[in-house]
């Protein structure tokens, strides 16, 4: 797969990564700062199912599950033929920073430029309203992106 089709973010978190953890893994925490309706059973094989808009369900099965420090999982959409369930991967990389958590996401295994530049916007604003959230602020009502 070409480079360009990977996509590579960070973020810094005024939390700890246990808190940013379970901010990722906990149903409840994670409609906090993204989506309608999380069913997620963090353990590898486990699934990872998130309504995000109300209308778009991501679907996926973990992988890679090192509490507080890595997340690995398939992931892919309901009713999309470009990626559909399953068919891409997000890595999540928790680093203890002291005074916060660097969060650094991959998502590999999109089909085109087109798809990553919009999966690149999406995870940029949920990861935005991650760092509001996990210290215990409210990012507010979500607002749908535009493709």
């Amino acid at each position: 797969m070409p480079e360009a089709l990977i996509i590579r973010t960070e973020t810094r978190v005024a939390a700890p990564p246990a808190t940013v953890f379970a901010y990722l893994t906990d149903p409840e925490k994670i409609l906090r700062w993204m989506g309608t309706e999380a069913n997620v059973e963090p353990h590898v094989g486990g699934i990872y199912q998130l309504n995000v808009s109300g209308r778009d369900i991501a679907r996926g099965r973990f992988i890679e599950v090192i509490p507080v420090h890595r997340l690995a999982y398939s992931f892919g959409w309901d009713k999309n033929d470009n990626v559909p369930p399953e068919s891409s991967l997000i890595e999540i990389d928790l680093v203890d920073e002291g005074d916060g958590t660097l969060v650094r996401l991959t998502h590999s295994g999109l089909p085109d430029p087109t798809e990553c530049a919009n999966h690149e916007k999406g995870w940029n604003h949920y990861l935005g309203r991650l760092a509001v959230a996990a210290p215990g602020g409210n990012p507010g009502p979500d607002v749908p992106l535009k493709g």
